[in-house]
């Protein structure tokens, strides 16, 4: 009897430390924790629909720039054309903002290619979309889902300095906000040009915060500078 409970006891710790090791290894590969952290390097094969052509692409090619990384995840799903397509309907205005534009799942090149050529929302597509087959990108990103083999909807936006300065990380049942999105772009170009703050619902034309100049005087007296109404107007 005594060597069945130790068997058992082993048993039960085993399992309690196999289970610890799932919780960590999700927290470790899913966690939204690449905020003020640098671009992951990475490299893989993408599709490029404006050539039609299959190339190479890498971190090394956005250095110096804004980036949008846009990882969905499938081609050939539901929510997911309506993303991009929506997204490359903004393509030349994130360009006339110095954007470039990543989209990104776990699919090979070769299912990149027939889902652009056959999917009706997707026709006159400009987005290059990288191929992440082995996960191994979107495992730099949080993004995997381990289980299924599949990335999370997740956005980041990556500025000149290589920093990430926002995510958006979702499941797979709703589609983001690409208008919403331009704005945050529009708040942090403004930002990283001027070093003010941009409060709520900031647009272009909207006032700032002068942290960088009035920091004493904003200190427990932002109202002075900004009211509510003038916030949802």
């Amino acid at each position: 009897m005594a060597c069945e409970s130790e068997i058992k006891a082993i048993d039960e710790q085993q399992e309690k430390e196999e289970k610890f090791e799932e919780v960590e290894k999700m927290e470790r590969t899913q966690a939204g924790v690449l905020v003020l952290r640098k671009l992951p390097e990475f490299q893989m094969d993408a599709y490029d629909p404006k050539t039609g052509k299959y190339i190479k692409v890498s971190s090394e090619d956005y250095k110096g720039k804004w980036l949008v990384v846009c990882f969905y995840p499938a081609d050939f799903t539901f929510v997911c054309p309506t993303e991009i397509a929506a997204m490359n309907a903004k393509y030349d205005e994130l360009q006339k903002m110095g954007v470039e534009v990543l989209a990104v799942s776990t699919d090979t090149v070769y299912s990149h290619k027939r889902f652009a050529e056959t999917e009706p929302l997707l026709k006159d597509l400009k987005i290059v979309i990288g191929a992440d087959p082995t996960g191994e990108v979107s495992r730099k990103f949080g993004v995997l889902i381990e289980d299924a083999g599949i990335a999370l909807r997740g956005r980041f936006l990556i500025n000149p300095d290589g920093v990430v300065v926002a995510e958006e990380v979702q499941g797979p049942s709703v589609g983001r906000n690409v208008n919403e999105f331009i704005r945050q772009i529009q708040a942090w170009q403004y930002v990283y040009k001027t070093g003010e703050a941009c409060p709520a619902n900031w647009r272009p034309g909207k006032k700032t915060l002068p942290v960088n100049t009035k920091a004493e005087e904003l200190t427990g007296r932002v109202g002075d500078f900004v009211t509510v109404d003038e916030l949802l107007s």
